[in-house]
């Protein structure tokens, strides 16, 4: 989209903003109440229809120079040139050519000569002071004598409400306002205008330049994603700026087109929870039944939410070092992209005079500002440990205090399994719950249940941030959603993740004392996690090769068939799915036994039947590592040394075995034709819960 860019001096200061609707920028500065002094100095529109990610440059970039009060249309001309000089690199043809009726289209006001325009012979002429019908071309400025103020300030607080902690491409704004507020979509610019000028809302382009840092210099048109963080971009040519080389954001596409000339809005962030240390109470974790070591972690959570901003230091940090630099980028594009966003706050530094409507709500956008530190806690608990139920406890203590919360997922079927959950442990908070075609997509509560993709369209919404799964796909290793989950929490508010097998780098932080955690080692049942054993075998595409399966593995399957276990069996590839059931069934024709994996359309059915025990033996892939609890199971994973499973691959496998009360100790087999670190690490974290968790007196040892 094409915008308005003006300069302002106010108070012996210069600056740049941006306008939507330049009518109400001028009934801002100019068309002030009767009696009162009116001290801004100078006004200079500079253009109506300067390309967006154009406009964001020039206020970025903007620099007071000497003598800019006097100066006219050509200095000012110049200085766009010179400003905007590296943009015009990228286009095929003439740049000027975008800037429509170049230094022609600019228009001066001073507070003491009033209008100083140009004549067809290029001289300057002064209009009557302070008039603004002396500009006769220009019809736009002769419509602000009868702008409603008052109505459109109550316009202006329906829209800052609708978008708190949002942020929008406008398409999605108006989609938004139609369902919300039906007609606003049509008329939303005034308002929206109105709100920036206030500092209640922020404008950013959709994709702007990539900070560059002190490690590594950004080349000089590289771009990052405004929404995502992605630096993968795509040029064409764009009707909506004029533009022949916009570039756009291949990454997150799929939530509409993000441009460098695509206007994003943002809501002002709203002020974090007030905190004070000790005064989380423990009391009120009676009410969730938890076990001594879920408790015990959950009033370890509970302090750190307690605890005043900064009280234990342990700030945000990305999982991994490339995520460390996505992080760091953000931190440096925060500063950048909110330049031009914040222009419409400054003025209420230094004022003096009263306050217009919505006046004292400018020093917001700067304020928060200026320390978006979010502080991070891990409740690393083990698999089937009963992470959702210590979840709770933390989700009340917010909601008592009048905060907001989200907890996050990478997964569709894990946020449509716990919706009802916490529907009916917080029945009278208004929730809404977040996915890939969700209808609540524009309903707002205090408490949100979301996956991770739905994140990108919030920012700085919530007190309290959860992320479960972290370790899991999709989130693990996209920095696009890591980027997201940054940006959602609110400035000094609190992060939480939980995970049973937490990425290396988070693991390596929390033994070195510098990320608070809390471990559950143990689950609810308080038996041992069960060890896996490692049945050294040829690999399965052998097995397939030559149609014969090993006899200890065989060996092995019976014995826990006769037990009445159901069995799990893990294999790498889904093409090795469909023959191994052939060979299974051949060795047992009296065991039901089915295969599945993402490409089944049945899946759902057949794990249902397997829960119901009609499946005594299901062969799958890594989509049943996760969320799946079956009792009494035993689970096999073969190929264990395959590069596909990592070491929180086998954990989670392995801890779908043992999780039933009435049988805990679940038999977990390793088939490889190697012994593998991968093997060794799995084996050795479960090992080291199970040490934990005797140490600590957590454990009742089965009876044998």
């Amino acid at each position: 989209m094409k915008i308005a860019v003006y300069a302002v001096r106010y108070k012996g200061i210069w600056n740049l903003r941006l306008s939507v609707d330049i009518r109400v920028d001028m009934t801002w500065w100019m068309n002030r109440d009767k009696g009162q002094e009116n001290v801004v100095e100078r006004w200079v529109l500079l253009g109506e229809e300067f390309p967006l990610s154009w406009g964001v440059k020039l206020c970025e970039t903007f620099k007071e120079l000497a003598g800019m009060e006097r100066w006219g249309n050509q200095q000012w001309w110049v200085y766009i040139l010179a400003q905007l000089k590296t943009e015009w690199v990228l286009e095929p043809f003439d740049g000027e050519r975008i800037l429509v009726g170049r230094v022609e289209n600019i228009c001066i006001w001073d507070r003491i000569q009033g209008w100083i325009f140009r004549t067809e012979n290029g001289n300057e002429r002064r209009g009557t002071n302070g008039g603004l019908r002396s500009i006769q071309k220009r019809s736009r400025v002769t419509e602000i004598d009868g702008f409603d103020m008052e109505c459109l300030t109550r316009q202006a607080n329906e829209l800052v409400n609708l978008l708190s902690g949002r942020q929008l491409l406008v398409p999605e704004a108006e989609a938004l306002l139609a369902e919300a507020a039906p007609g606003s979509e049509l008329t939303w610019r005034s308002a929206a205008q109105l709100a920036y000028l206030q500092g209640r809302l922020s404008f950013a382009a959709g994709l702007a330049p990539a900070p560059r840092t002190r490690w590594s210099a950004a080349r000089m048109h590289e771009l990052r994603c405004n929404r995502c963080g992605s630096g993968i971009v795509h040029r064409t040519s764009c009707a909506s700026c004029g533009r022949k080389a916009c570039a756009y954001c291949e990454t997150c596409l799929a939530l509409g087109r993000s441009r460098e000339c695509s206007l994003l809005l943002r809501g002002a962030a709203k002020s974090a929870l007030p905190r004070t240390a000790g005064s989380a109470p423990a009391t009120g974790l009676d009410r969730w039944g938890l076990s001594p070591a879920q408790r015990a972690a959950a009033e370890a959570a509970l302090r750190f939410l307690a605890a005043p901003h900064g009280g234990g230091r342990e700030h945000f940090r990305p999982e991994g070092r490339g995520l460390r630099g996505v992080f760091r980028r953000d931190r440096v594009a925060r500063r950048g992209s909110d330049a031009a966003s914040s222009h419409g706050s400054i003025l209420a530094q230094s004022k003096q005079s009263p306050p217009k409507p919505g006046e004292g709500a400018r020093h917001n956008a700067d304020r928060q500002g200026r320390d978006t530190t979010v502080e991070r806690f891990l409740l690393w608990a083990v698999t089937g440990a009963g992470k959702t139920e210590m979840m709770f406890p933390l989700l009340q203590y917010v909601l008592d205090h009048g905060g907001t919360a989200l907890v996050a997922t990478p997964r569709r079927d894990v946020v449509l399994e716990l919706a009802p959950r916490l529907a009916i442990a917080f029945p009278d908070v208004s929730m809404v719950t977040l996915y890939g075609g969700s209808a609540e997509r524009w309903q707002r509560g205090r408490l949100t249940l979301a996956t991770t993709h739905q994140l990108l369209r919030y920012h700085q919404a919530f007190d309290l941030v959860v992320i479960d799964e972290i370790d899991a796909f999709p989130y693990h290793n996209d920095p696009m959603l890591a980027f997201a989950a940054r940006a959602v929490c609110k400035p000094k508010g609190k992060f939480i993740y939980l995970s049973a097998t937490p990425p290396h780098a988070l693991q390596k932080e929390a033994a070195r004392g510098l990320l608070p955690h809390a471990k559950v080692p143990v689950r609810f049942h308080r038996h041992p996690l069960p060890v896996p054993f490692r049945l050294g075998t040829t690999s399965v595409q052998h097995w397939l090769q030559k149609g014969r399966l090993p006899t200890s593995f065989i060996q092995r399957l019976r014995v826990s068939i006769q037990r009445g276990a159901q069995v799990f069996l893990f294999v790498t590839r889904i093409s090795h799915i469909q023959g191994l059931v052939e060979l299974l069934i051949k060795q047992l024709p009296d065991v039901p036994i089915a295969g599945t994996s993402s490409q089944d359309e049945e899946r759902t059915a057949k794990v249902r039947l397997f829960r119901a025990t009609e499946i005594r033996v299901l062969v799958t892939t890594t989509i049943l590592e996760r969320g799946v609890t079956v009792p009494r199971s035993d689970v096999y994973v073969l190929d264990a040394d395959s590069s596909l499973f990592d070491e929180a691959s086998l954990v989670q496998m392995a801890g779908r075995a043992g999780r039933s009360k009435d049988d805990p100790c679940g038999g977990v087999i390793f088939t490889s034709p190697q012994w593998t670190q991968g093997q060794k690490r799995a084996i050795r974290q479960i090992k080291r819960m199970n040490a934990l968790a005797r140490k600590k007196g957590y454990l009742k040892e089965a009876k044998h």
